[in-house]
């Protein structure tokens, strides 16, 4: 098997009748949202299936729909013999990596994202919080403007998804400064539909005790490399893989640099394993020109049976 490694999408990706297929032909996959439900006491499967997609995009119900999701298309392809030679997940998709690399378990990965969830929309009824994607500019540019915003209130990087495109995250108002100043350097500002501040110090609330929750999971050291959003390094060491979880509520998801580490690990090819195809989008916006990278799609059934026909 060539060098693979596996992408797993967050928050973003969903749509209503995502991982039916999957769940459909696969006990396996059935098992994985029996134990959704059981742990959110909720029809998650129906929301997955039916929607409908307003109550399915509630961070509460998305998060532990969406890993429900990640973690059957995960188990379908190792059911065919596949593993990734390395791992990252973006924001939420982190819990599905630490499935895939064996350091955490379906059922404590399920009961973290449903816990993480209602942690971040109960900060997000506390404090109004906004984002948006600014396309055009680099980091340093970006990073200046966030600089000066902050000077009206909370304001920060979420995510630095590919060179140029990167999403900012706070308050109301110094996001739409920051906005503002963006599109007079002549970048896209793009407001986001979401419910909260992700990645930003309005979850500070949140932090304490999602670490608290996390110290009763068992983690274990993986057995591949996964790369984690807040450093865009890999760590191994249990513990600090539990802070690193606990933090990443609030810091920036370094996409970008985890993209350039990877292709620097020498991997050949990249499978998103979820719903949607929004990694595979910036994935192809950092690769270089003409590059001999395999790229696949892991969100259907048929998606499986091609990835292991071809690079199994």
């Amino acid at each position: 098997m060539k060098k693979c490694a596996f992408l797993f999408p967050g928050q973003g990706s969903q749509s209503v009748g995502m991982g039916k297929d999957v769940h459909d032909a696969d006990p396996k996959v059935r098992e994985i949202f029996d134990a959704v439900c059981e742990i959110t006491q909720q029809d998650i499967r129906k929301l997955c299936f039916e929607g409908p997609m307003d109550v399915l995009t509630e961070t509460v119900n998305l998060q532990p729909a969406l890993t429900a999701v990640n973690l059957g298309y995960l188990s379908a392809l190792t059911a065919g013999g596949a593993s990734p030679v390395i791992s990252a997940g973006h924001s939420l998709g982190e819990y599905a990596a630490l499935c895939a690399a064996g350091a955490l378990s379906v059922p404590d990965a399920l009961g973290a994202v449903f816990k993480r969830g209602s942690l971040m929309h109960r900060e997000s009824r506390k404090h109004q919080g906004a984002m948006q994607a600014i396309v055009g500019l680099p980091m340093e540019t970006v990073s200046v403007l966030v600089a000066n915003a902050s000077a009206h209130g909370p304001v920060s990087v979420a995510n630095h998804n590919s060179e140029t495109q990167i999403v900012i995250t706070g308050a109301p108002e110094p996001v739409e400064k920051a906005a503002i100043a963006a599109r007079e350097k002549g970048a896209r500002a793009i407001p986001l539909k979401v419910s909260g501040a992700w990645h930003s110090d309005l979850m500070r609330g949140a932090e304490a005790e999602f670490g608290e929750f996390l110290s009763g999971l068992t983690f274990g050291s993986p057995k591949s490399p996964v790369v984690f959003n807040v450093t865009a390094e890999v760590e191994t060491d249990p513990d600090a893989i539990r802070s690193l979880m606990a933090r990443q509520l609030r810091s920036p998801v370094r996409w970008y640099d985890i993209m350039v580490r990877l292709m620097g690990e020498g991997v050949e090819v990249f499978a998103e394993v979820g719903p949607g195809k929004v990694l595979t989008g910036l994935l192809k916006k950092t690769l270089p020109k003409g590059h001999h990278y395999g790229i696949y799609n892991i969100n259907t059934v048929k998606g499986v049976e091609d990835f292991l026909a071809e690079v199994v």
